[in-house]
Parts: C-alpha cells; structure tokens; sequence
C-alpha cells in the first residue's frame, strides 16, 4: 500500500506505459530507457528472491545463488507475508510460486 500514498498522474502514466508493452523485446527497450542496469538488476533480483522464497529456499540458500542480502531477502519475505500479494499474484501467472512440481519456472 506504500505506492498508494503517491498515486498521482505521474505514476499512473507510469504503469499505463507499461502496460502497453506487448513482449519481452519492448520490455528491454524501454526499461533500457527508464532505469539504470543496477536498478533493473536490483528489481530482477527481488522478484527472484520472491520465487525462491515461495519454494521453500533458506536464507542462506538464496543469499548465495541471488547474491541479494539478508536485509533485501527479509524484505521481500516481509511483503510475501504482509503486503499486497504483489510478488504471489505474478509468479502464480507466470507459473512460478510455491511447490509446483516439474520444470515450470525455470
């Protein structure tokens, strides 16, 4: 609910843009254009995290394969069990939560 204290235009404009994006190629144009690799990397990196959580993953086990910190992987556990279901409503699209078994995810 953090985004919901700055709803304006701006941010609006924002995620109407992205929502224009037909595949993954405009995808890299445009965030090519909007952020910095470290932010995307950064970005990429929690949803990762997110994943690995929802599969059962210990700490040190995403630290190492992620090289995300414990304070980013406390983080996005904190949202996974007190946000919005941000991260679960995606990779549950993408096929990508929880313990579902076969390659799905990968």
């Amino acid at each position: 609910m953090q985004l919901k204290k700055l709803n304006d235009k701006s941010i609006d404009q924002l995620f109407e843009a992205i929502l224009t994006l037909k595949d993954v190629e405009e995808c890299y144009i445009f965030f090519d254009d909007l952020c910095t690799v470290n932010e995307i990397q950064s970005l990429s990196q929690r949803l990762e995290v997110a994943r690995m959580l929802g599969k059962g993953n210990t700490y040190n086990q995403i630290e190492s394969e992620t090289g995300a910190s414990t304070a980013t992987i406390s983080r996005v556990k904190r949202c996974l069990n007190y946000g919005n279901d941000g991260y679960k409503m995606t990779l549950e699209r993408l096929g990508r939560f929880g313990n579902e078994t076969g390659e799905a995810g990968k």
